[in-house]
Parts: C-alpha cells; sequence; structure tokens
C-alpha cells in the first residue's frame, strides 16, 4: 500500500482558539483605556473642585478680611480693640495695626468709649513704648472717651507696659498681672565648639562690632554694657508705669523686680482697678452694651502661612540664624 501523504502538522495549522485570544486581548486593552479614561476624568473633577474649594475659601477671607477693615458701626458703642499674644514687629500684636485700629475706634462719633482687652506675655519694648505713647495721645485728645483695659488671661511685661496707660484696668482674680522687667536672652555655644575642635574667626572692624556673638567668649565689657543697656528700659517701664496709674500704684519693694501677680493680688497692689469683662465693662461702666470690634485682623497671607505652618519654619530659622540677643518685656 502506498504510504498516505503526511498530515499537516497539527503545530502548523492555525489554532482555532487565535481568534478568541485576539478579542480578549482587545478587549482587556480596551477595558483598560476605559478605566484610563475615568480614573483621569475623576481627577479632572477632583482637582476642579479643590480648586473651587480653595477659590471660595480665598474668597471668604479676602470678603472677611476686607470688612473688618472699613470699621463700620452704627449708633452708640463700645470700641473694641484687641491684643493677644506676643508684642512685636511682624506679628498679629505689632504697634502699627494696634495703633491703627485705636484710631479708627476714637475717631468714630458712635463710639462711647474703648475698651482694649489684652492676653499677651509681653514682647518688645519698642512696639510696646509705641502703642503706649499713642494711647496716651488719643485719651488727651479725646478726653470725653475712656480707655479702659480688659486683661483675660495675662497680661505681663509689654503687655502691662500698654495697659498702664489706660483710665481704669480690669481682670480677672485669676489673670497673671505684672513681670514690670526686662530681659535680653541668647546662648553661648564656646564650651561646646573647645569640645569639637572648632575655632571661631570673627573679623570686626569696630572694637565691638562682635557684641553679644554666641560663638565667642563673653567679657565683663561686654556684660556691663548689657546690664546699663537693660537697666535704662527698665527705667523707661518703671516710669511709664508710674506716670500712667500715678497715685493708685502701692509700691512695694518687688513691684518692679519682674514679678507677677495674680488679678486678685495686681488689685491690692494698685496694678489693676477692679474686675470685669469686656461685655461687663461695656454695659455696667460704658453703659453701652453694643461692641464694635476695631481690630485689624490678621492678613490674608499670614493666615494662609500659618495654616500650613510657615510661621513656624519662618520662627525656627530666625532662630538658628539670629546669632545675637534681643531685649524684650516678656
Amino acid at each position: 500500500m502506498a504510504d498516505q501523504p503526511n498530515s499537516p502538522d497539527s503545530s502548523a495549522r492555525p489554532d482555532s482558539r487565535e481568534p478568541n485570544w485576539e478579542r480578549a486581548a482587545l478587549e482587556r486593552i480596551a477595558l483598560a483605556a476605559v478605566k484610563e479614561q475615568r480614573a483621569a476624568r475623576r481627577w479632572k473633577i477632583f482637582f476642579r473642585f479643590a480648586f473651587l474649594a480653595v477659590f471660595v475659601l480665598f474668597a471668604f477671607a479676602l470678603i472677611d478680611f476686607s470688612s473688618d477693615s472699613k470699621f463700620s458701626s452704627s449708633g452708640r458703642h463700645t470700641a473694641l480693640v484687641t491684643i493677644d499674644g506676643e508684642i512685636a514687629a511682624g506679628v498679629n500684636a505689632n504697634a502699627e495695626d494696634i495703633n491703627t485700629a485705636l484710631d479708627a475706634a476714637f475717631d468714630d462719633d458712635g463710639t462711647a468709649g474703648v475698651v482694649l482687652r489684652i492676653n499677651s506675655p509681653g514682647g518688645s519694648p519698642v512696639q510696646a513704648g509705641m502703642v503706649y505713647d499713642e494711647i496716651r495721645r488719643l485719651r488727651a485728645k479725646h478726653p470725653d472717651k475712656p480707655l479702659y483695659v480688659v486683661v483675660t488671661d495675662m497680661c505681663a511685661s509689654g503687655g502691662y507696659y500698654i495697659a498702664s496707660a489706660a483710665d481704669k484696668i480690669f481682670v480677672d482674680k485669676a489673670s497673671i498681672v505684672g513681670s514690670i522687667g526686662v530681659l535680653m536672652d541668647g546662648f553661648g555655644f564656646t564650651g561646646l565648639m573647645g569640645k569639637l575642635g572648632v575655632d571661631r574667626r570673627l573679623h570686626t572692624s569696630g572694637e565691638n562690632k562682635g557684641f553679644y556673638d554666641p560663638f565667642s567668649p563673653e567679657t565683663p565689657k561686654m556684660d556691663a554694657h548689657a546690664q546699663a543697656l537693660l537697666d535704662q528700659v527698665h527705667a523707661q517701664f518703671i516710669k511709664a508705669v508710674k506716670d500712667g496709674r500715678g497715685k493708685r500704684l502701692h509700691e512695694t519693694p518687688d513691684m518692679f523686680s519682674g514679678l507677677f501677680w495674680t488679678g486678685e493680688k495686681s488689685v491690692e497692689l494698685g496694678l489693676a482697678d477692679g474686675y470685669g469683662t469686656t461685655d461687663t465693662v461695656a454695659r455696667d461702666v460704658l453703659k453701652a452694651p453694643d461692641l464694635v470690634d476695631y481690630t485689624v485682623k490678621e492678613s490674608l497671607t499670614n493666615r494662609v502661612a500659618r495654616k500650613f505652618g510657615a510661621a513656624v519654619g519662618s520662627a525656627a530659622m530666625k532662630a538658628l540664624t539670629a546669632g545675637g540677643a534681643s531685649v524684650s518685656l516678656r
């Protein structure tokens, strides 16, 4: 029998399943493309909503800031200005903003009196002195509009410097009041540098240009000069308090030593006049219970920076790079 011709090898024949594989592969590719498009669409929608939300927040912040800066009022009222936190340039409680608010409060014809609400540990003697002087000027210009300070948690050092310019000071029994003193603080790294084998190479064109350099040893001359500077600022502080409080002060040996007291004790010492809150002073003392807030609010940029921690980072950088000491009332 003649040999049958060999049948074609099965591997050479097209696999009957191949078209199904192609179709399945195409379906998978198409499905992946659809999913990718859906994901891209979702992200696009998300970013649109996120942008819209941020835009709305910025808009509200701007509206809030602009409305606060108008100092609008209607009728007889008590003007409120708030000092909260450290008193220094570049922060919320800076002299420029505080004085702007005080000027607007006194200039309003509907203002029966001004309540300066203070919750501050102190700060810059320059900033505190600028506010003190402005209060004295405004009181002389508007003798019919008293200014009362209301202390909440704390009115210490630079905060009390400002408060002493008021007609009266009202506290809570547990408030912290006083700390009439000045300090200059810093750090010295000479011991650490010696252990690490680091030499400080500082060249100056003036004998005292490197004064209080933290990487150089302190000398008796530097210490004496710093103490003289502090004593002079302290004397200015004491004079401001005595001029503002006058005969109401019951002076003790510790009054100007930097100690602080409770609100209850501060009334006994004549550092404060009585107890009260913003509402009670407006209602019972000024007889004008309606409050209008003249406080200059935090700027939009600072508000956003604070929310994201930029202010903290800036403060840390200043602490690391300042390289010297600062005088403060706190």
